[in-house]
């Protein structure tokens, strides 16, 4: 149980902690975050990506890149805190190319992960050394929108300092999940209610039910019921 600040709207409120678990947790557990660092979001434009920018750029990002479909939605992040955008919808070697070209001026730190699946192999591909020291990455896989496998060659995980991981229940300790409970999300509340956290519903009243069936939530937006 989790109590709500003054000015915290409804909506908000129930979409918010499912996203927070999604995007918190992975930054500041499984990439035990510092200010500071570079991070990738591959798959940003959902609901939970615009709301993993915000954090990461909460907890001192230096910088933040992302990778998604819907360019309107890509060009948004920008307002939120990312620096660059990546679009999945180019050529596979277009993108490693972007990839590599931004990670070898500002190496990737962390790397948080919707989508897996082959634009998962892209970016791991894109870390690929070539026999000298690299820049250590921590990958922290959180969901798989694309595809829930992906082949990953153990040539290339000898040859960069990556450290690759997964977030989400069975994943997190006692501990953590207090502090999502007794610190993180209502931190995140905080913000949220001090307009200092964008979040974006769409609203539909349980009178209205039927109208579930025929709508289109936008990207980005979490669909919540009002009763």
């Amino acid at each position: 149980m989790v109590k709500l600040p003054n000015g915290i709207d409804d909506a908000v409120a129930a979409a918010l902690p499912n996203a927070v678990a999604g995007s918190a947790m992975a930054l500041r557990f499984r990439a035990a975050m510092q200010s500071g660092e570079t991070v990738l979001i591959n798959g940003a434009t959902g609901f939970t990506g615009k709301i993993a920018v915000q954090i990461a750029k909460h907890y001192g990002a230096k910088k933040i890149v992302v990778t998604g479909r819907n360019e309107q939605s890509l060009q948004s992040l920008i307002e939120l805190g990312a620096a660059e955008t990546i679009s999945v919808r180019q050529d596979d070697e277009k993108f490693i190319s972007q990839i590599k070209e931004i990670h070898n001026n500002t190496p990737f730190d962390i790397i948080i992960d919707y989508l897996w699946g082959h634009r998962a192999e892209l970016i791991l591909a894109s870390l690929k050394g070539k026999g000298s020291f690299t820049h250590k990455t921590r990958f922290v896989s959180v969901g798989a929108v694309t595809r829930d496998k992906l082949q990953l060659s153990a040539e290339n995980l000898r040859s960069v300092d990556l450290h690759l991981s997964g977030s989400g229940l069975g994943s997190w300790t006692k501990d953590e999940m207090k502090s999502l409970f007794s610190e993180i999300i209502p931190e995140m509340f905080q913000l949220a209610a001090d307009k200092k956290l964008k979040v974006d519903t769409e609203k539909v009243s349980l009178a209205d039910i039927e109208k579930l069936w025929d709508m289109e939530v936008p990207d980005g937006k979490r669909l919540v019921v009002t009763i």
